[in-house]
C-alpha cells in the first residue's frame, strides 16, 4: 500500500504511473482529492468547534462560580457537541472511503522499469546456455510423462478434478529431488535460512502481501469456525508475514529466507489456457526466496536474489532467458519484476519458471514490518523482495523435455543423481 501523505503530495506522479500501468487514474483514484479535502475539512471543523466548546466550558464554570446565568452558553455547548459528532462521523466516513481507495492502488513502477502495455513490451536482459538440438521431433512433457508412466493426469482427475497431477516412481522422486537440491543450494551456498511455514493462513496475512482484497477470486477459501482461512498461493504469503507487526534490528538485515511449500491457485479467468500437462495447475510445489532489506540495499538484493534463482537452472544445464517486465505486465504489488523463462523444446517456447520482484515498502506498509536504523529512535519500513527459486513443477517439465532421448527415456541431470539414485528415467507401466 502507498503512503497516504505520499499520494496526497504526489498526485500527478501517481496518476502518471497508473497510466504507465495501463490504468485509468480516475477509475483507480475514485475522487481521491475530493474525498481527502472533505475529510480534512471535517476534521478542521471538528477541531475548531472543540476549541470553542472548551473555551465556553471555562466561561460556564466562571459564570456558575459568580452565580450568574449560564443557560445560553450551556445550550451552545450542547449544540456544539452535536455538530462535533456530525463532523467526526463525516471524517470517519471519508477516512473509510480513502482507505478503500488506497488498498486498490497498485505499487508504482520503479524508474528503471520499461514502459509498455503487455508482455510483448517486456525486455530481455540476458540469456544463459543454448537451446538443445535433437535428431528427432521432441515431445511435450504430457506425452513423455504418460509414456514413461511417471505422470498420471487421469487418476488425478478421478481423485480430485481437472488441473491436478499424480507423479509415480521416478517422476515423484524427481519432484522430491528438485526440492532438496534447491533448498540445499540456497541454504548452503546462497546464505538463506530454511523455514517451513503453515500452508493455511488468515485474511490478515493475505492482506499483508496484497492478495486481499483485490485477488480473492484467485484463492481457495476454507471456512473455519467464525472466520475464513486460505490455502496459500505461494510461500511468499506466510514467510513475509512471519514478521508482520514486528520491528527488526538493522543488524538483522538483509534477512534471507527460503521455504518449500505446495501452492494452491484457483486460476480464475484462465480456463482454456495451458490445459495440457502440468503448466497451470490448481496445486503445485515451489521453493520460494524471500528477503527483508534496508531501503537503500533493496535493488542490489533484488539482483542477487534473481541471480540465485537463475543458478538453479545453470546447475541443471537448462537454457533460459531473463526478462524485465514492462509497466503494463507487472504484478499489483511489485515495483520491479524479472521473469526467468526456461526453454521447453517439446512445446517450442519459453515459459516463466520464476518471477522475482522488489516490492519496496508496499507490502511492509500493509503488514507493518519495520526496522530501527542504527543510531535512530524512529523506525522505518523494510523493503521486501521475493521470487521462486524455483517452481518445481515447471522445472520438472523442463528436465523431462530438455533431457529426452530418441529411445523415449529421459537422462537425469548429473547434479540430481545423488538425490534420485538413478541416471535415467525409463518406461514403466501405470
Amino acid at each position: 500500500m502507498l503512503d497516504l501523505g505520499f499520494v496526497r503530495d504526489n498526485l500527478a506522479l501517481v496518476e502518471e504511473k497508473l497510466r504507465q500501468r495501463g490504468m485509468n487514474p480516475d477509475e483507480v483514484l475514485k475522487g481521491f482529492p475530493e474525498i481527502d479535502a472533505r475529510r480534512r475539512a471535517a476534521i478542521t471543523e471538528a477541531e475548531t468547534l472543540k476549541a470553542q466548546r472548551n473555551k465556553a466550558s471555562e466561561q460556564i464554570a466562571q459564570l456558575k462560580k459568580n452565580k450568574q446565568d449560564a443557560t445560553a452558553l450551556i445550550e451552545e455547548t450542547k449544540q456544539a457537541r452535536e455538530k462535533i459528532a456530525e463532523f467526526e462521523k463525516n471524517a470517519e466516513a471519508a477516512e473509510g472511503a480513502m482507505c478503500e481507495i488506497l488498498v486498490s492502488i497498485p505499487n508504482l513502477p520503479h524508474e528503471s522499469v520499461p514502459v509498455g502495455r503487455s508482455e510483448h513490451d517486456n525486455q530481455e536482459v540476458r540469456q544463459w546456455g543454448t537451446k538443445p538440438t535433437f535428431d528427432f521431433t521432441p515431445k511435450p512433457h504430457w506425452e513423455l510423462g504418460e509414456e514413461l508412466g511417471v505422470l498420471d493426469m487421469e487418476r488425478a482427475a478421478k481423485i480430485t478434478g481437472a488441473r491436478f497431477a499424480v507423479y509415480w516412481d521416478l517422476g515423484a522422486k524427481l519432484e522430491r529431488a528438485l526440492m532438496n537440491f534447491m533448498l540445499d543450494l540456497h541454504t548452503k551456498e546462497h546464505g538463506y535460512t530454511e523455514v517451513l511455514p503453515p500452508f493455511l493462513v488468515n485474511a490478515d496475512s493475505m492482506y499483508g502481501t496484497g492478495q486481499l482484497p483485490k485477488f480473492e477470486a484467485d484463492l481457495f477459501k476454507v471456512p473455519h469456525g467464525e472466520r475464513n482461512l486460505y490455502l496459500i498461493p505461494t510461500a511468499e504469503v506466510p514467510v513475509t508475514n512471519l514478521y508482520r507487526d514486528e520491528t527488526l534490528d538493522a543488524a538483522q538485515l538483509p534477512t534471507s529466507l527460503t521455504a518449500y511449500t505446495p501452492c494452491f491457485r484457483s486460476e480464475a479467468g484462465s480456463y482454456g489456457k495451458d490445459v495440457r500437462g502440468i503448466i497451470r495447475q490448481h496445486q503445485f510445489q515451489k521453493v520460494e526466496l524471500v528477503k527483508f532489506t534496508k531501503p537503500e540495499e533493496s535493488y542490489a538484493e533484488h539482483e542477487k536474489l534473481t541471480r540465485n534463482a537463475e543458478e538453479v537452472l545453470q546447475r541443471l544445464g537448462l537454457h533460459y532467458r531473463t526478462m524485465v517486465l514492462c509497466t503494463g505486465d507487472m504484478g499489483f504489488s511489485s515495483a520491479k519484476t524479472y521473469d526467468i523463462e526456461v526453454w521447453l523444446p517439446g512445446q517450442n517456447l519459453y515459459r516463466e519458471i520464476s518471477s522475482c520482484s522488489n516490492f519496496e515498502s508496499f507490502q511492509a506498509r500493509r503488514a507493518n514490518i519495520r526496522y530501527r536504523p542504527e543510531g535512530k529512535n524512529k523506525t522505518d519500513l523494510v523493503h521486501t523482495i521475493n521470487g521462486s527459486g524455483l517452481a518445481i513443477g515447471r522445472t520438472w517439465v523442463a528436465i523431462i523435455e530438455n533431457y529426452q532421448q530418441a529411445d523415449g527415456t529421459v537422462v537425469i541431470p548429473e547434479v540430481l543423481r545423488p538425490y534420485i539414485g538413478a541416471e535415467r528415467i525409463t518406461p514403466r507401466k501405470l
